[in-house]
């Protein structure tokens, strides 16, 4: 059984609820898809299906139904989402606190001797560590965004901070630069390392040689930096904020 869930501003629906596996399967329509696509997210363990613009919505039902086998197996093995509570522990900085409610007279939320001190009580905890989290990330990526790219001679026309999963940070052709504000969770190095690479974009807006000598003089140890992230990034993605 297949049921859909369109968009309000397009005839077609925006994803696809499938029975076998039990899951949502989300709906890319691409004017340069040749094919059909199907993925499973390793952040997220969410699954999208890219297919063509004119791709017909029953070769797309057909076709999920010839992959049901794959994607049971594949989300089987995506990460489960890690969610959120008070007592319990979460990345920040590179290091693991312990989101811990207090009670007292009204303070800000802060870090202290490994613990994320958050006033009130333990149901809005969570809510309260991600208000905290977002907003040392914009410090942090602002400041190291314009930083580095002083550095180049270039200025971000705006820095905006978003809860992506498919990159940790982008560059647009007007100037304007986009970061997960997970990175907060990261080592600063490796926040620093995502910042410098989005800034050497607003110089090259590609991947070139070019592009990566740029980020080699921002900052020369980048590519351990990057590494990082590709082992450890997965688990930045799992925490929830419930």
């Amino acid at each position: 059984m297949v049921r859909r869930r369109r968009r309000a501003s397009d005839p077609r629906p925006s994803s696809l609820r499938l029975s076998r596996p039990d899951a949502v399967v989300s709906l890319n329509w691409s004017s340069r898809a040749k094919r059909f696509t199907l993925s499973v997210g390793r952040a997220d363990g969410r699954a999208r299906l890219t297919l063509p613009d004119r791709a017909r919505l029953d070769e797309a039902e057909d076709f999920l139904k010839r992959q049901a086998g794959w994607l049971e197996a594949a989300m089987a093995r995506s990460p489960a989402p890690q969610p959120l509570k008070a007592g319990g522990a979460l990345p920040y900085r590179g290091a693991q606190v312990v989101l811990t409610p207090e009670a007292g007279p009204r303070r800000a939320p802060r870090v202290e001797a490994g613990r994320l001190l958050v006033r009130g009580g333990a149901e809005g905890a969570p809510a309260k560590a991600l208000a905290f989290l977002k907003t040392e990330a914009r410090a942090a990526l602002v400041s190291a965004a314009e930083r580095h790219a002083a550095t180049l001679g270039r200025r971000p026309t705006r820095v905006t901070l978003r809860d992506t999963r498919s990159r940790w940070g982008s560059c647009a052709s007007s100037g304007a630069l986009s970061f997960s504000w997970r990175l907060i969770m990261a080592p600063p190095e490796v926040l620093d390392y995502v910042a410098a690479h989005e800034a050497a974009h607003l110089v090259e807006m590609n991947h070139s040689a070019a592009f990566w000598a740029l980020v080699e003089r921002l900052d020369p140890d980048w590519r351990e930096r990057r590494g990082w992230l590709r082992r450890h990034g997965a688990t930045l993605q799992r925490v929830r904020f419930v």
